[in-house]
C-alpha cells in the first residue's frame, strides 16, 4: 500500500502509451491470446493499446475496486464479474486469455482475479515489488513506497522547482 504523498511518479499520455505498447512488443514473444480481459479502471487504456498492437478483438472487463478516494488501498469489491460466456469459451482456467492491468502494487487485485482465471497469462505496465509475483510480464518495475500518478488523474499547471521544496 502506497501513500501518495511518498515517492511521486508522474506518467504523462506519450510516456504511458510507450509503456502500453512495450508491454504489446513483450507479450508478442508470449504466444497467442485470443481474448483480453481488463482489470478496470485502470486496465482500460492499456488493454486498448494492447489489443491494437496484437490483433485481439474479444476485450471482456471484470471491474474491481480496490483503492478508495485515490488515497489507500482498502478491501476488494467485485462490482462486475467476467462473463459467463468468456469463461465457457475458454475453459474455467482462463487458457489463451490475457489480464490487462496498468499497475501491481500489493498483488490483491491480481490475486482476486487469478482465483477466477488461473491459468490466464497477467500483465501489467507497472509493478511493485509485492504485488511482482502475481504477474507473468510487465515493463517498468517502480519501488513500493513510489505512488504513480497516471495521465487520467493529472492535468498541465505550474510545478515549483525542487529547490523550492518541491518532490
Amino acid at each position: 500500500m502506497t501513500n501518495p504523498t511518498d515517492k511521486a511518479f508522474p506518467v504523462s499520455w506519450d510516456q504511458f502509451h510507450r509503456d502500453a505498447r512495450a508491454l504489446a512488443w513483450r507479450l508478442s514473444g508470449q504466444g497467442k491470446f485470443d481474448a483480453i480481459v481488463c482489470i478496470t479502471r485502470g486496465g482500460l487504456v492499456p488493454a486498448a493499446i494492447v489489443a491494437r498492437e496484437l490483433e485481439i478483438r474479444l476485450i471482456e472487463t471484470v471491474c474491481i475496486a480496490s483503492y478508495h478516494e485515490y488515497k489507500e488501498q482498502g478491501g476488494l469489491e467485485v462490482l462486475k464479474e467476467i462473463s459467463r460466456s468468456l469463461i465457457e469459451k475458454y475453459g474455467p482456467g482462463g487458457e489463451g486469455i490475457l489480464v490487462v492491468d496498468d499497475l501491481t502494487d500489493t498483488g490483491m487485485t491480481a490475486a482476486k482475479v487469478r482465483e477466477m482465471l488461473p491459468k490466464a497469462h497477467f500483465a501489467t505496465v507497472y509493478s511493485k515489488p509485492q504485488g511482482r509475483e502475481m504477474i507473468d510480464t510487465f515493463v517498468t518495475e517502480v519501488s513500493q513506497d513510489t505512488w504513480i500518478y497516471f495521465p487520467w488523474d493529472l492535468s498541465l499547471q505550474f510545478t515549483p522547482p525542487i529547490h523550492d521544496g518541491a518532490e
